[in-house]
């Protein structure tokens, strides 16, 4: 696990102080060891964690003669058997590192390389005798890679604040506010993009281009499993157990983010079946009961005798929020990097890499928005017409209230599949963000996920949802949050259900065997019924998040009232400093809960003051502290 970084100059040789400078900024990603390159128009960098070949893993390497060097975020868990290959093909290796796979495999593939790879990874590949630079990354986007090309050549880092800052870019900031997060390619800043998922950005002769070679996703209606349900049980447990046991190579400690759920839980159980030692694993809680999973942890904690350790997060999180936008370059307003970012820094005091459970909602249908989209189908115009009486529910500050869920659903039922899928999730819709902004804007964020939809065509209907969840909130959400908290704190996270022995069963199981009734995850959960205690396997889902409501209503109230004050928000310039204080009366007054609606304003502020206006917002140890006990 690194930071990587490059240039690549179509004026003349790269410039070694710069690469320098941008490297500078990515030592959390990589504090054991940094190491560069200039070649000619090309200069490569790379901050190092140091998980596998500890002695001589460093980078960038080079292959035999030194005509090809690479440098790499991430970890590839099929490298032995890639060596294995290239070495009978005659290649000759240095080291043992998995980096160095990677140089042999392009001299032996070309542009194909990428597509052996088993992992997560954003690599660079410098090509001196073609004068050819290949940027790549993994199918699913578990690893980030950012670029800003320009007249002067190209500049490409693992987080955008190695790129140089640009004007806002305004459509980025309307699907932040859509989805308080930005995909993919689009960022923060005008001049800067995301390499998608699943693609490869080649530059050559001062051009480049940008081609995909791989796209995971939905099987054809007519293309699915039809096996009996007890061998796809058997065949999932396996491949699970199968997916684990990779990614626990590392010539470090190996421990698990365990939140109580499903998903985390069925990794802690296969990862400490596989380990030979007691695993370790960690957990957060808060001091509302409701959004507390800390006693289902300690179940399979105690089942599997883990080495476990606990947080409890109190509700002074205004002391957090600074050092989240610090970690964030962009504006990100998922609230559950709050508990992420503390879990990671929790773990990181005992181990240096942490399977995640990311995926397993997306992939085995976990979501309620499932049930509501298949509800919806039979009743949706029953519920427009109960709209009326469902928006004079009066606003409760519980996780996952039944007066949000059912405003949600009456909201959108009626709507096309896309559209009400994304209704069940939007945060502001295209009148509250012209009413916020001021400002009309032409393009429509939904646009990118209608452009993901369009591409699953001929798949069953509930799979082609699954896939824009998929490819575009787990990509530039879920993944983009636990990268940045976990690397905040130089720990990588490992997501054992992005393997390609995972996602290949899922995307071909029947409706069925995901999302049956009321019921999700009906295939994994019984796959893993025989690792978990009961109370694990038949738990309904909560998710990784936060009593922000509750909090925002209290003790957070003061701090947003002062950072979105009337003089931040119009030197800043983006918001109507009235409709903000409309937004904050209307919560903390119960009208409705419009708390993930202010979480954004507040990250995207916060991250302004920082990462634009360029004021501190480190937190001391001491303060830290304050927060969890």
């Amino acid at each position: 696990m690194c930071g990587i970084c490059g240039i690549a100059s179509s004026t003349g040789p790269a410039d070694p102080e710069r690469l320098a400078r941008m490297s500078a900024t990515l030592v959390h990603r990589g504090p054991d060891a940094d190491g560069a390159i200039t070649d000619g128009p090309v200069a490569l960098a790379a901050r190092r964690l140091a998980i596998i070949d500890l002695a001589t893993g460093d980078q960038p390497i080079a292959n035999e003669d030194g005509s090809i060097h690479v440098v790499q975020n991430g970890e590839l868990y099929n490298y032995r058997e890639l060596r294995a290959d290239l070495e009978r093909a005659g290649h000759r290796f240095r080291t043992h590192s998995d980096t160095e796979v990677l140089v042999h495999l392009y001299e032996q593939h070309g542009l194909d390389f990428a597509r052996h790879l088993r992992g997560m990874f954003a690599v660079a590949v410098w090509d001196s005798a073609q004068r050819r630079l290949v940027l790549a990354r993994d199918r699913y986007g578990i690893k980030p890679l950012y670029y800003r090309s320009s007249q002067t050549g190209l500049e490409f880092a693992s987080e955008l604040r190695a790129l140089p800052r640009g004007e806002v870019d305004l459509d980025a900031l309307e699907a932040f506010l859509a989805f308080n997060s930005i995909p993919a390619p689009l960022t923060i800043f005008r001049e800067a993009r995301k390499l998608p998922p699943g693609h490869m950005l080649v530059w050559q002769d001062g051009d480049h281009r940008i081609q995909r070679f791989a796209r995971p996703g939905p099987a054809a209606a007519g293309e699915l499993r039809s096996d009996d349900e007890a061998e796809l049980v058997e065949e999932l447990r396996a491949r699970l157990r199968d997916s684990v046991r990779a990614h626990l190579i590392a010539d470090v400690p190996v421990g698990v983010l365990l939140s109580g759920g499903i998903d985390s839980s069925a990794l802690a159980a296969l990862a400490a079946e596989a380990s030979s030692e007691p695993l370790r694993t960690f957990s957060i809680g808060f001091e509302e009961r409701s959004f507390d999973e800390l006693a289902d942890a300690r179940l399979v904690a105690e089942q599997y005798a883990t080495q476990h350790r606990e947080l409890v997060l109190r509700p002074n999180a205004a002391l957090l929020l600074p050092a989240l936008a610090e970690a964030f370059d962009e504006p990100f307003a998922d609230s559950s990097a709050l508990p992420t970012y503390l879990v990671s820094q929790l773990a990181a005091q005992d181990v240096k890499v942490a399977l995640s459970g990311e995926g397993g909602d997306e992939l085995f249908g976990g979501y309620y928005t499932y049930v509501a989209d298949l509800l919806a189908q039979r009743v949706g115009g029953l519920a427009r017409l109960a709209r009326p009486l469902v928006e004079l529910l009066p606003s409760s500050s519980a996780r996952a209230s039944f007066d949000y869920k059912a405003k949600r659903f009456a909201r959108a039922a009626h709507l096309p599949p896309l559209e009400r899928h994304h209704g069940w999730k939007e945060v502001f819709s295209p009148e509250a963000r012209a009413e916020l902004t001021g400002r009309g804007s032409a393009f429509d964020p939904v646009d990118l996920l209608r452009e993901r939809y369009a591409e699953t065509e001929g798949a069953e209907p509930l799979a082609r949802l699954q896939d824009v969840d998929f490819g575009l909130y787990l990509a530039d959400d879920l993944l983009v949050k636990t990268d940045r908290a976990s690397m905040a704190h130089s720990l990588e996270a490992r997501v054992p259900y992005l393997d390609p022995a995972v996602t290949n069963l899922a995307f071909v199981l029947p409706r069925r065997q995901r999302v049956r009734g009321l019921r999700k995850k009906v295939l994994l959960r019984k796959a893993v019924a025989p690792l978990l205690p009961q109370e694990i396997v038949r738990g309904k889902k909560r998710g990784f998040s936060i009593p922000a409501a509750a909090w925002l209503r209290g003790e957070l109230e003061p701090f947003a009232r002062e950072t979105l004050s009337r003089e931040t928000l119009r030197r800043q310039g983006f918001f109507r400093p009235e409709a903000v204080q409309r937004l904050i009366d209307r919560h903390v007054a119960g009208k409705e809960d419009l708390s993930r609606r202010l979480w954004g304003l507040l990250a995207f502020t916060l991250w302004h003051e920082r990462h634009v206006e360029r004021e501190p917002a480190a937190l001391s140890s001491e303060r830290l502290e304050a927060l969890v006990r």
